[in-house]
Protein backbone atom coordinates (compact mmCIF):
# COMPACT_ATOMS: atom_id res chain seq x y z
CA UNK A 1 0.00 0.00 0.00
CA UNK A 2 1.27 3.21 -0.85
CA UNK A 3 1.70 6.13 1.61
CA UNK A 4 -1.38 8.42 2.23
CA UNK A 5 -1.83 11.08 -0.48
CA UNK A 6 -4.97 12.79 0.90
CA UNK A 7 -4.99 15.28 4.10
CA UNK A 8 -7.60 16.29 5.81
CA UNK A 9 -7.12 20.55 5.88
CA UNK A 10 -8.50 23.28 7.72
CA UNK A 11 -10.10 25.48 4.96
CA UNK A 12 -10.51 29.64 5.35
CA UNK A 13 -13.92 30.69 3.81
CA UNK A 14 -15.31 34.46 3.93
CA UNK A 15 -17.02 35.16 6.97
CA UNK A 16 -20.71 35.57 7.22
CA UNK A 17 -22.36 38.26 5.58
CA UNK A 18 -20.11 37.91 2.77
CA UNK A 19 -22.14 37.76 -0.48
CA UNK A 20 -21.50 34.13 -1.99
CA UNK A 21 -23.11 34.98 -4.92
CA UNK A 22 -20.13 37.75 -6.15
CA UNK A 23 -17.12 35.86 -3.89
CA UNK A 24 -17.39 32.55 -6.20
CA UNK A 25 -15.92 32.92 -9.57
CA UNK A 26 -15.05 30.29 -12.03
CA UNK A 27 -11.46 29.24 -13.00
CA UNK A 28 -9.62 31.15 -14.13
CA UNK A 29 -7.93 29.42 -17.35
CA UNK A 30 -11.79 29.31 -18.78
CA UNK A 31 -13.40 32.15 -21.27
CA UNK A 32 -9.66 33.24 -22.39
CA UNK A 33 -10.75 34.88 -25.56
CA UNK A 34 -13.70 36.34 -23.94
CA UNK A 35 -12.79 39.73 -22.49
CA UNK A 36 -16.90 40.02 -22.40
CA UNK A 37 -17.13 37.80 -19.96
CA UNK A 38 -14.73 38.84 -17.56
CA UNK A 39 -16.10 42.47 -17.94
CA UNK A 40 -19.32 40.95 -17.12
CA UNK A 41 -18.16 39.06 -13.92
CA UNK A 42 -16.29 42.79 -12.71
CA UNK A 43 -19.46 44.58 -13.08
CA UNK A 44 -21.15 42.00 -11.19
CA UNK A 45 -18.88 41.69 -8.50
CA UNK A 46 -17.75 45.55 -7.99
CA UNK A 47 -16.03 46.28 -5.04
CA UNK A 48 -17.68 43.30 -2.93
CA UNK A 49 -15.05 40.21 -1.59
CA UNK A 50 -14.53 38.61 -4.32
CA UNK A 51 -11.81 35.34 -5.00
CA UNK A 52 -11.76 37.34 -8.70
CA UNK A 53 -9.09 39.79 -6.33
CA UNK A 54 -7.36 36.71 -4.84
CA UNK A 55 -6.94 34.73 -8.49
CA UNK A 56 -5.42 36.15 -12.33
CA UNK A 57 -7.56 35.30 -15.17
CA UNK A 58 -5.51 33.73 -17.31
CA UNK A 59 -7.28 36.26 -20.35
CA UNK A 60 -4.98 38.97 -18.52
CA UNK A 61 -1.71 36.67 -18.50
CA UNK A 62 -0.05 39.08 -21.21
CA UNK A 63 -1.12 42.08 -20.56
CA UNK A 64 1.05 45.03 -19.46
CA UNK A 65 -0.36 45.61 -16.44
CA UNK A 66 -0.03 41.91 -15.35
CA UNK A 67 2.18 41.94 -12.64
CA UNK A 68 0.45 45.13 -11.40
CA UNK A 69 -2.71 42.74 -10.90
CA UNK A 70 -0.24 40.41 -9.28
CA UNK A 71 0.62 42.41 -6.94
CA UNK A 72 -2.75 43.68 -6.25
CA UNK A 73 -4.05 39.85 -5.18
CA UNK A 74 -1.32 39.23 -3.25
CA UNK A 75 -2.06 42.79 -1.11
CA UNK A 76 -6.05 41.18 -1.19
CA UNK A 77 -4.54 37.82 0.32
CA UNK A 78 -3.55 39.78 3.03
CA UNK A 79 -6.25 42.14 3.59
CA UNK A 80 -8.89 39.76 3.68
CA UNK A 81 -6.43 37.47 6.46
CA UNK A 82 -5.31 40.55 8.57
CA UNK A 83 -9.11 42.31 8.56
CA UNK A 84 -10.73 38.88 9.63
CA UNK A 85 -12.99 38.53 6.10
CA UNK A 86 -11.48 35.06 5.76
CA UNK A 87 -11.42 32.60 8.61
CA UNK A 88 -9.86 29.42 8.96
CA UNK A 89 -12.81 26.32 9.97
CA UNK A 90 -12.45 23.41 12.19
CA UNK A 91 -10.31 20.34 9.91
CA UNK A 92 -12.41 18.78 8.16
CA UNK A 93 -13.58 17.96 4.42
CA UNK A 94 -16.02 20.01 2.76
CA UNK A 95 -18.71 17.90 0.82
CA UNK A 96 -19.92 19.96 -2.46
CA UNK A 97 -22.95 19.08 -4.85
CA UNK A 98 -22.57 21.42 -8.29
CA UNK A 99 -25.93 21.40 -10.00
CA UNK A 100 -25.57 23.09 -13.46
CA UNK A 101 -29.13 21.90 -14.82
CA UNK A 102 -28.46 18.05 -15.61
CA UNK A 103 -29.98 15.54 -14.66
CA UNK A 104 -28.06 15.07 -11.03
CA UNK A 105 -25.58 17.60 -9.11
CA UNK A 106 -21.80 16.63 -9.51
CA UNK A 107 -20.61 15.77 -6.10
CA UNK A 108 -17.41 15.88 -4.73
CA UNK A 109 -15.28 16.58 -1.39
CA UNK A 110 -12.63 19.20 -0.82
CA UNK A 111 -9.56 17.20 0.27
CA UNK A 112 -5.57 18.17 0.95
CA UNK A 113 -3.16 16.24 -1.09
CA UNK A 114 0.81 15.63 -0.84
CA UNK A 115 2.81 17.26 -3.70
CA UNK A 116 5.48 15.02 -3.11
CA UNK A 117 3.06 12.34 -4.05
CA UNK A 118 2.10 14.12 -7.75
CA UNK A 119 4.65 13.96 -10.52
CA UNK A 120 3.51 15.52 -14.32
CA UNK A 121 6.58 14.38 -16.16
CA UNK A 122 6.68 11.97 -18.85
CA UNK A 123 6.69 8.25 -17.46
CA UNK A 124 5.73 8.78 -14.06
CA UNK A 125 4.89 6.45 -11.48
CA UNK A 126 3.64 8.72 -8.69
CA UNK A 127 -0.14 7.67 -7.18
CA UNK A 128 -1.11 11.10 -8.32
CA UNK A 129 -0.89 11.48 -12.31
CA UNK A 130 -2.63 14.32 -14.84
CA UNK A 131 -4.52 12.68 -17.56
CA UNK A 132 -3.24 14.78 -20.36
CA UNK A 133 0.66 16.12 -21.24
CA UNK A 134 1.84 19.23 -18.60
CA UNK A 135 2.89 21.93 -21.42
CA UNK A 136 5.91 23.48 -18.58
CA UNK A 137 5.96 26.57 -20.47
CA UNK A 138 2.91 27.30 -18.75
CA UNK A 139 4.37 27.06 -15.49
CA UNK A 140 6.49 29.92 -15.12
CA UNK A 141 3.99 32.95 -15.81
CA UNK A 142 1.56 31.01 -12.93
CA UNK A 143 4.55 30.52 -10.65
CA UNK A 144 4.68 34.53 -10.37
CA UNK A 145 0.89 34.40 -8.70
CA UNK A 146 1.82 32.08 -6.26
CA UNK A 147 5.13 33.33 -5.51
CA UNK A 148 4.05 35.58 -2.16
CA UNK A 149 0.81 34.50 -2.24
CA UNK A 150 -0.52 33.65 1.20
CA UNK A 151 -3.23 31.28 0.40
CA UNK A 152 -4.27 29.44 -2.19
CA UNK A 153 -7.82 29.35 -4.36
CA UNK A 154 -7.14 26.51 -7.11
CA UNK A 155 -9.49 24.99 -9.42
CA UNK A 156 -8.26 21.30 -9.50
CA UNK A 157 -10.01 18.26 -9.85
CA UNK A 158 -8.82 14.97 -8.72
CA UNK A 159 -10.53 11.97 -10.69
CA UNK A 160 -11.06 8.52 -9.02
CA UNK A 161 -12.49 5.33 -10.21
CA UNK A 162 -14.98 4.08 -8.35
CA UNK A 163 -17.79 2.09 -10.01
CA UNK A 164 -19.03 0.93 -7.17
CA UNK A 165 -19.84 4.50 -5.86
CA UNK A 166 -18.85 3.85 -2.27
CA UNK A 167 -16.63 6.95 -1.17
CA UNK A 168 -18.36 10.01 -2.28
CA UNK A 169 -21.94 9.47 -2.86
CA UNK A 170 -23.00 7.70 0.61
CA UNK A 171 -21.98 10.75 2.33
CA UNK A 172 -24.13 12.92 0.23
CA UNK A 173 -26.79 10.74 0.66
CA UNK A 174 -26.48 11.73 4.51
CA UNK A 175 -26.25 15.31 3.71
CA UNK A 176 -28.64 16.30 6.08
CA UNK A 177 -26.73 15.15 8.78
CA UNK A 178 -22.97 17.68 8.20
CA UNK A 179 -23.25 21.24 9.20
CA UNK A 180 -24.33 23.23 5.83
CA UNK A 181 -21.56 25.77 4.99
CA UNK A 182 -23.10 27.69 1.68
CA UNK A 183 -25.98 27.82 -0.74
CA UNK A 184 -25.28 29.83 -3.28
CA UNK A 185 -26.33 30.52 -7.46
CA UNK A 186 -23.25 31.24 -8.78
CA UNK A 187 -23.39 34.29 -11.41
CA UNK A 188 -23.14 33.65 -15.04
CA UNK A 189 -25.13 30.62 -15.70
CA UNK A 190 -22.92 28.83 -13.49
CA UNK A 191 -25.26 26.91 -11.79
CA UNK A 192 -26.05 26.69 -8.00
CA UNK A 193 -23.20 25.44 -5.34
CA UNK A 194 -23.97 23.34 -1.94
CA UNK A 195 -21.68 22.91 0.55
CA UNK A 196 -21.31 20.70 4.19
CA UNK A 197 -18.51 20.48 6.63
CA UNK A 198 -17.35 16.93 7.96
CA UNK A 199 -15.55 17.99 10.82
CA UNK A 200 -12.35 15.70 11.40
CA UNK A 201 -13.30 12.42 13.33
CA UNK A 202 -15.00 8.83 12.68
CA UNK A 203 -16.09 9.52 9.10
CA UNK A 204 -13.01 11.50 7.50
CA UNK A 205 -11.29 8.46 9.00
CA UNK A 206 -13.22 6.00 7.42
CA UNK A 207 -12.74 8.10 3.86
CA UNK A 208 -9.61 7.88 3.96
CA UNK A 209 -9.55 4.32 4.76
CA UNK A 210 -11.77 4.09 1.83
CA UNK A 211 -9.31 6.09 -0.77
CA UNK A 212 -6.56 4.59 0.79
CA UNK A 213 -8.58 0.98 -0.83
CA UNK A 214 -7.81 2.44 -4.47
CA UNK A 215 -4.45 2.38 -3.86
CA UNK A 216 -4.19 -1.57 -3.01
CA UNK A 217 -2.09 -3.36 -5.62
CA UNK A 218 -4.70 -5.89 -5.57
CA UNK A 219 -7.60 -4.11 -6.13
CA UNK A 220 -6.23 -1.83 -8.94
CA UNK A 221 -4.92 -4.69 -11.70
CA UNK A 222 -8.45 -6.92 -10.77
CA UNK A 223 -10.30 -3.40 -11.33
CA UNK A 224 -8.38 -2.74 -14.63
CA UNK A 225 -7.55 -6.42 -15.68
CA UNK A 226 -3.71 -6.25 -15.73
CA UNK A 227 -1.79 -9.33 -15.87
CA UNK A 228 1.23 -7.36 -15.60
CA UNK A 229 2.92 -5.16 -12.91
CA UNK A 230 1.35 -1.48 -13.14
CA UNK A 231 2.36 1.75 -10.85
CA UNK A 232 -1.23 1.96 -9.09
CA UNK A 233 -2.98 5.24 -10.12
CA UNK A 234 -5.81 6.13 -7.57
CA UNK A 235 -5.26 9.69 -8.73
CA UNK A 236 -6.01 11.39 -12.12
CA UNK A 237 -5.94 15.40 -12.84
CA UNK A 238 -8.96 15.86 -14.93
CA UNK A 239 -9.19 19.45 -14.28
CA UNK A 240 -6.71 22.10 -13.24
CA UNK A 241 -3.33 20.19 -14.12
CA UNK A 242 -1.13 23.49 -15.09
CA UNK A 243 -2.51 24.79 -11.24
CA UNK A 244 -1.14 21.96 -9.55
CA UNK A 245 1.92 21.72 -11.79
CA UNK A 246 2.32 25.41 -10.61
CA UNK A 247 1.91 24.34 -6.87
CA UNK A 248 4.58 21.62 -7.26
CA UNK A 249 6.85 23.66 -9.12
CA UNK A 250 6.47 26.18 -6.17
CA UNK A 251 6.63 23.73 -3.60
CA UNK A 252 10.44 21.96 -5.40
CA UNK A 253 11.34 26.02 -5.44
CA UNK A 254 10.61 26.20 -1.70
CA UNK A 255 11.63 22.74 -0.31
CA UNK A 256 15.43 23.26 -0.03
CA UNK A 257 15.02 26.18 1.90
CA UNK A 258 13.93 24.59 4.71
CA UNK A 259 14.85 22.17 7.47
CA UNK A 260 13.39 18.42 7.57
CA UNK A 261 11.13 19.74 10.14
CA UNK A 262 9.67 21.82 8.34
CA UNK A 263 9.28 20.18 5.22
CA UNK A 264 6.86 17.36 6.67
CA UNK A 265 4.37 19.99 7.40
CA UNK A 266 5.17 22.96 5.44
CA UNK A 267 1.44 24.03 4.04
CA UNK A 268 3.13 24.64 0.86
CA UNK A 269 3.45 20.90 0.80
CA UNK A 270 -0.33 20.40 0.57
CA UNK A 271 -2.53 22.07 -2.67
CA UNK A 272 -6.30 21.88 -1.93
CA UNK A 273 -8.26 20.11 -4.46
CA UNK A 274 -11.94 18.60 -5.45
CA UNK A 275 -12.53 15.01 -5.42
CA UNK A 276 -14.94 13.70 -8.06
CA UNK A 277 -15.88 10.11 -8.84
CA UNK A 278 -15.60 9.86 -12.55
CA UNK A 279 -18.03 7.31 -12.45
CA UNK A 280 -20.66 10.17 -11.26
CA UNK A 281 -23.73 10.40 -13.22
CA UNK A 282 -23.76 13.96 -13.80
CA UNK A 283 -20.05 13.48 -15.82
CA UNK A 284 -20.22 12.91 -19.49
CA UNK A 285 -17.26 12.49 -21.11
CA UNK A 286 -16.72 13.41 -24.30
CA UNK A 287 -14.43 12.63 -27.05
CA UNK A 288 -12.67 15.88 -29.22
CA UNK A 289 -12.51 15.55 -32.87
CA UNK A 290 -9.42 16.57 -35.02
CA UNK A 291 -9.54 18.66 -37.98
CA UNK A 292 -6.47 19.00 -40.43
CA UNK A 293 -6.25 22.30 -42.77
CA UNK A 294 -3.81 22.72 -45.76
CA UNK A 295 -3.57 18.57 -45.90
CA UNK A 296 -3.74 16.47 -49.08
CA UNK A 297 -6.13 13.44 -47.77
CA UNK A 298 -4.57 11.10 -50.46
CA UNK A 299 -1.17 11.37 -49.25
CA UNK A 300 -1.98 11.56 -45.78
CA UNK A 301 -4.18 7.84 -45.93
CA UNK A 302 -0.93 6.93 -47.89
CA UNK A 303 1.31 7.96 -44.79
CA UNK A 304 -1.15 6.68 -42.43
CA UNK A 305 -0.28 2.94 -43.06
CA UNK A 306 3.31 3.61 -43.85
CA UNK A 307 3.27 5.00 -40.15
CA UNK A 308 1.35 2.13 -38.61
CA UNK A 309 2.94 -0.83 -40.69
CA UNK A 310 6.42 0.60 -39.51
CA UNK A 311 4.89 0.39 -35.13
CA UNK A 312 3.72 -3.40 -35.91
CA UNK A 313 -0.49 -2.39 -36.82
CA UNK A 314 -2.08 -2.58 -39.73
CA UNK A 315 -4.05 0.09 -41.70
CA UNK A 316 -7.03 0.38 -43.95
CA UNK A 317 -8.91 2.38 -46.15
CA UNK A 318 -12.61 2.02 -46.42
CA UNK A 319 -15.19 4.08 -48.12
CA UNK A 320 -17.55 2.95 -45.43
CA UNK A 321 -17.74 2.65 -41.65
CA UNK A 322 -17.96 -1.06 -41.64
CA UNK A 323 -21.27 -2.38 -39.61
CA UNK A 324 -18.72 -4.54 -37.50
CA UNK A 325 -15.09 -4.36 -36.53
CA UNK A 326 -12.62 -7.36 -36.12
CA UNK A 327 -11.63 -7.86 -32.70
CA UNK A 328 -9.52 -5.06 -30.69
CA UNK A 329 -9.65 -3.02 -33.87
CA UNK A 330 -9.55 0.55 -34.06
CA UNK A 331 -11.78 2.94 -36.46
CA UNK A 332 -11.57 7.11 -37.62
CA UNK A 333 -14.66 8.26 -39.64
CA UNK A 334 -13.01 10.75 -42.18
CA UNK A 335 -14.69 13.43 -43.85
CA UNK A 336 -12.38 15.27 -46.78
CA UNK A 337 -14.39 17.44 -48.68
CA UNK A 338 -16.86 14.83 -50.90
CA UNK A 339 -14.90 12.56 -50.11
CA UNK A 340 -15.76 10.12 -47.15
CA UNK A 341 -15.04 6.75 -45.51
CA UNK A 342 -13.05 5.28 -42.28
CA UNK A 343 -9.16 4.32 -41.22
CA UNK A 344 -8.98 1.65 -39.74
CA UNK A 345 -6.83 -0.12 -37.22
CA UNK A 346 -5.98 -3.40 -36.37
CA UNK A 347 -3.05 -4.19 -33.36
CA UNK A 348 -2.35 -0.44 -32.19
CA UNK A 349 -0.02 -0.78 -29.80
CA UNK A 350 -1.95 2.62 -28.17
CA UNK A 351 -4.77 1.33 -25.82
CA UNK A 352 -7.19 4.28 -26.41
CA UNK A 353 -7.75 5.18 -30.34
CA UNK A 354 -7.18 8.77 -29.46
CA UNK A 355 -3.43 7.98 -28.90
CA UNK A 356 -3.11 6.01 -32.05
CA UNK A 357 -4.73 8.48 -34.12
CA UNK A 358 -2.90 11.40 -32.14
CA UNK A 359 0.52 9.84 -32.87
CA UNK A 360 0.12 9.36 -36.39
CA UNK A 361 -1.21 13.01 -36.48
CA UNK A 362 1.57 14.68 -34.86
CA UNK A 363 4.37 12.43 -36.95
CA UNK A 364 3.01 13.69 -40.08
CA UNK A 365 2.35 17.28 -38.77
CA UNK A 366 6.53 16.90 -38.29
CA UNK A 367 6.83 16.48 -41.65
CA UNK A 368 4.56 19.03 -43.29
CA UNK A 369 4.97 21.87 -41.54
CA UNK A 370 1.98 23.65 -43.53
CA UNK A 371 -0.72 21.50 -41.89
CA UNK A 372 -2.45 22.98 -38.96
CA UNK A 373 -4.41 20.81 -36.72
CA UNK A 374 -7.50 22.17 -34.49
CA UNK A 375 -9.64 20.41 -32.01
CA UNK A 376 -13.29 20.38 -32.74
CA UNK A 377 -16.28 19.82 -30.07
CA UNK A 378 -19.50 18.37 -32.29
CA UNK A 379 -19.90 16.23 -35.48
CA UNK A 380 -22.00 19.04 -36.72
CA UNK A 381 -19.16 21.71 -36.78
CA UNK A 382 -16.36 18.60 -37.72
CA UNK A 383 -18.42 18.02 -40.79
CA UNK A 384 -18.96 21.39 -42.02
CA UNK A 385 -15.11 22.25 -41.57
CA UNK A 386 -13.73 19.06 -42.95
CA UNK A 387 -16.52 19.93 -46.23
CA UNK A 388 -13.64 22.48 -47.47
CA UNK A 389 -11.12 22.42 -49.87
CA UNK A 390 -7.86 21.31 -48.19
CA UNK A 391 -9.80 19.79 -44.81
CA UNK A 392 -10.04 16.64 -43.51
CA UNK A 393 -11.49 15.79 -40.56
CA UNK A 394 -11.71 12.53 -38.19
CA UNK A 395 -14.05 11.47 -35.59
CA UNK A 396 -13.03 10.21 -32.20
CA UNK A 397 -15.67 8.36 -30.45
CA UNK A 398 -16.05 9.33 -26.27
CA UNK A 399 -14.00 7.39 -24.25
CA UNK A 400 -15.35 5.01 -21.67
CA UNK A 401 -14.80 6.40 -18.19
CA UNK A 402 -12.65 3.43 -17.05
CA UNK A 403 -11.01 3.63 -20.54
CA UNK A 404 -9.45 6.89 -18.89
CA UNK A 405 -7.74 5.66 -16.18
CA UNK A 406 -6.65 2.35 -18.39
CA UNK A 407 -5.65 4.72 -21.05
CA UNK A 408 -3.20 6.69 -18.33
CA UNK A 409 -1.85 3.20 -16.98
CA UNK A 410 -0.98 1.89 -20.08
CA UNK A 411 0.21 4.34 -22.59
CA UNK A 412 0.95 7.09 -19.87
CA UNK A 413 -0.75 10.54 -19.95
CA UNK A 414 -3.06 10.98 -22.64
CA UNK A 415 -2.42 12.85 -25.79
CA UNK A 416 -3.64 16.86 -25.35
CA UNK A 417 -7.35 17.25 -26.21
CA UNK A 418 -8.58 13.60 -25.66
CA UNK A 419 -11.65 14.50 -23.83
CA UNK A 420 -14.10 16.83 -22.56
CA UNK A 421 -15.78 16.97 -19.07
CA UNK A 422 -18.65 19.92 -19.62
CA UNK A 423 -18.87 23.31 -20.72
CA UNK A 424 -16.73 26.46 -19.46
CA UNK A 425 -19.65 27.32 -17.27
CA UNK A 426 -20.03 23.56 -15.66
CA UNK A 427 -16.08 24.21 -14.75
CA UNK A 428 -15.38 24.79 -10.93
CA UNK A 429 -16.10 28.40 -9.08
CA UNK A 430 -13.92 29.38 -6.04
CA UNK A 431 -14.91 28.53 -3.10
CA UNK A 432 -12.82 27.44 -0.60
CA UNK A 433 -9.31 28.16 0.09
CA UNK A 434 -6.19 27.54 1.79
CA UNK A 435 -2.99 28.86 4.11
CA UNK A 436 0.30 28.19 2.15
CA UNK A 437 2.08 30.33 4.34
CA UNK A 438 2.79 28.80 7.91
CA UNK A 439 2.84 32.65 9.19
CA UNK A 440 -0.88 32.15 8.33
CA UNK A 441 -1.19 29.34 10.98
CA UNK A 442 0.39 31.14 14.07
Amino acid sequence: MLPRCARIPHILMPQKGVDLSKWSVVACDQYTSEPAYWEAVEALVGSAPSTLRLTLPEIYLESPDCQARIDAIHQTMRQYISGGLLTALPAGVVLLARDTGGACPRCGLMLAFDLEDYEYTPGSSSPIRPTEKTVVERIPPRLKVREGAAIELPHIMLLIDDPSRSIIEPLYQNRTAFQPLYDVELMQDGGHLTGWLIPEGEQTDALLSALDRLADPVVFAEKYGLTDAYPVLPYAVGDGNHSMATAKAYWDQLKPTLSAAERANHPARFVLAEVVNIQDESIQIEGIHRVLFQVDAIDLLASAAAFFQSKGARAEVLETVPRQLPEGAQEFPFRAGTRTGCLVVQNSPWALPVATLQAFLDDYAANHAQMRMDYIHGLDVLDKLSGQVGCMGFALPDPAKEDLFRGVILDGVLPRKTFSMGESREKRFYMEAKAISPDLLA
